[in-house]
């Protein structure tokens, strides 16, 4: 356990540099791949105010026109931009999908620690986690802004909760096992503290299947979000999303395609970044990974 906290600090502190990237592109295609993916779009998203235009404004007279040098993806419904609109959508699908990873991974990790060290607490902690994981998350969302109203923070609340009780319980199936190891054993023996104990030999263990799980978070919940948009129950319709984009368009697909296939493309781009780059962590992270290659 100590080696793989050494391995886990010696990655992350290492400097990058064109050898260090090199290797890495050798060894963990994957991190690459999915980080690069997922900069580009967080880059084009976070920069869309300089080049994308005005995702609100319409004009009728260029209704479902194609695209051309002034609207690259055509126009919609309303005439509004495709291409403005969807790189505008980028932002509210990535911020969703990595505060919801975030909030998931935080809370889960909390718990799932808890409840895998402290054998009084885990009936009840589980308990309240299995009753979390029978709430469907659509079913979840549409009560809470039914009830709210649509709103950004509504919907984030509404797909983090059905998502923290799967991390908790993988990260208490990973306490389990590493509590019974004869390093932690030794350090209780040798008098460490509680605190110690779970920062020096629990949490690293936890890091590479946290890493993994959060990936599958993020991407679940960018893909709950579209759908709550599509279904007219997530995102304000004045606020481009990909989803309600999809929603919008998909009577006029036949005459205008690009205004589904672009938000379409973009959203399946995104969710397969996210998860390349959770696997490809898992292999960096893991020194039992490096040693099966």
């Amino acid at each position: 356990m100590r080696a793989s906290s050494a391995n886990i600090v010696s990655v992350s502190t290492a400097k990058v540099g064109p050898s260090s990237l090199s290797r890495l592109a050798g060894r963990h295609p994957l991190v690459l791949i999915g980080g690069g993916l997922l900069m580009v779009l967080i880059i084009l998203a976070l920069s869309a105010p300089i080049y994308a235009g005005d995702p609100r404004s319409m004009d009728p007279f260029v209704r479902l026109k194609p695209p051309s040098a002034e609207h690259w993806f055509g126009t919609d419904n309303l005439g509004r931009d495709v291409f403005a609109r969807t790189i505008y959508g980028a932002r509210i699908s990535l911020m969703v999908g990595l505060i919801s990873a975030l909030l998931a991974a935080c809370v889960g990790l909390l718990l799932g620690v808890v409840a895998g060290y402290v054998r009084v607490l885990d009936n009840v902690i589980m308990r309240v986690m299995d009753a979390l994981m029978s709430i469907p998350t659509i079913l979840l969302a549409i009560a809470l802004i039914s009830l709210i109203g649509p709103n950004i923070g509504i919907l984030i609340v509404a797909v983090t909760l059905p998502q923290t009780p799967s991390v908790a319980r993988l990260v208490r199936s990973v306490v389990l096992s590493v509590r019974e190891r004869p390093y932690v054993e030794a350090a209780v023996c040798g008098g460490a503290r509680l605190p110690k104990i779970l920062w020096r030999h629990i949490l690293p263990s936890t890091i590479p299947p946290l890493m993994v799980q959060s990936a599958i978070v993020c991407a679940d919940a960018i893909m709950t979000e579209a759908g709550l948009s599509f279904l007219g129950v997530g995102v304000p319709p004045e606020i481009p999303s990909w989803g309600n984009m999809i929603s919008s368009s998909r009577v006029y697909l036949a005459s205008a395609p690009l205004t589904i296939f672009a938000p379409g493309l973009f959203l399946a781009i995104t969710v397969l970044a996210v998860n390349l780059l959770g696997d490809g962590l898992r292999d960096l992270f893991d020194p039992r990974a490096k040693r099966r290659r």
